[in-house]
């Protein structure tokens, strides 16, 4: 079966503040031109009740930045957040995450607002240009508890492909694995791998990126998998967090295909 290697699989996306002012930047101090190359953790192949099906990919992480400044300014923003884009052809969803919720970083011009901890946007109000680099390589899916462990043993790369069916969409997750439990003895295996996107479609939402959320995911058989999901978790004095503190289980199919 046809899977992306994640390992040279990009999407990039350009800002021009000249040709379009971006709409998700919290500092000016920078180039006022930067195209950004970064690469995919997850695929999501989400097909809609109405038989429209649409990727998304997730970006690995990184922190806020400005980009091309000198030691007099500093690269990285203070207050610093944990900063991953979401793309797809038509649509964004940049998560960031400070030491606390609700931090009331501004983005610029201030008259834009707070930014939020997940800001979803039209691409083309975003950046002035993005784009994909998606290399797929012919993978072959692992029938067996030994196949499985024999490639692990062999250092193969594994992606593993989780399907399931939410509040009438169809959703297709393929994801590296990046750690990988095996025993021979026991006869069994187990992934624990992310961050993944998880589709949360049985909520409200206008359009399915409302809906998606941060999530590492487990499973050791064909049938169900483990979500621990990121969310707003509370640690005190009305103070909140981003963190993975959600277990949920979805019924579907789980496959483990090993990469040439």
């Amino acid at each position: 079966m046809l899977v992306l290697d994640f390992g040279r699989s990009f999407f990039w996306f350009e800002i021009d503040f000249e040709k379009k002012p971006p709409k998700t930047v919290s500092d000016a101090r920078q180039n006022t031109h930067n195209r950004a190359r970064i690469r995919i953790d997850c695929r999501c192949e989400l097909t809609s009740p109405t038989g429209q099906t649409t990727e998304y990919f997730l970006g690995e992480a990184c922190k806020t930045e400005r980009v091309g400044v000198g030691r007099d300014v500093g690269i990285f923003t203070q207050p610093n957040a944990d900063f991953r884009p979401v793309l797809s052809a038509d649509y964004a969803l940049i998560f960031k995450s400070w030491d606390k919720n609700d931090k009331g970083v501004m983005l610029v011009p201030p008259s834009l607002g707070p930014q939020p901890e997940r800001q979803v946007i039209a691409t083309q109000d975003a950046f002035y240009r993005h784009g994909f680099l998606l290399y797929s390589v012919e993978g072959v899916e692992l029938p067996t508890v030994d196949a499985i462990i024999q490639a692990t043993d062999a250092g193969q790369p594994l992606v593993a492909r989780t399907a399931f069916d939410v509040a009438g969409y169809h959703v297709v997750l393929d994801y590296p694995v990046v750690t990988l439990n095996v025993s021979e003895k026991f006869q069994g295996y187990q992934t624990d791998t992310g961050p993944v996107l998880f589709p949360d479609l049985a909520q409200p939402h206008t359009q399915p990126l409302d809906t998606f959320r941060l999530a590492f995911c487990a499973f050791n058989s064909p049938d169900w998998t483990e979500f621990i999901v990121q969310k707003p978790t509370s640690v005190g004095n009305g103070i909140s967090v981003n963190h993975y503190s959600e277990s949920r289980w979805v019924g579907g199919r789980n496959s483990l295909i090993a990469l040439p």
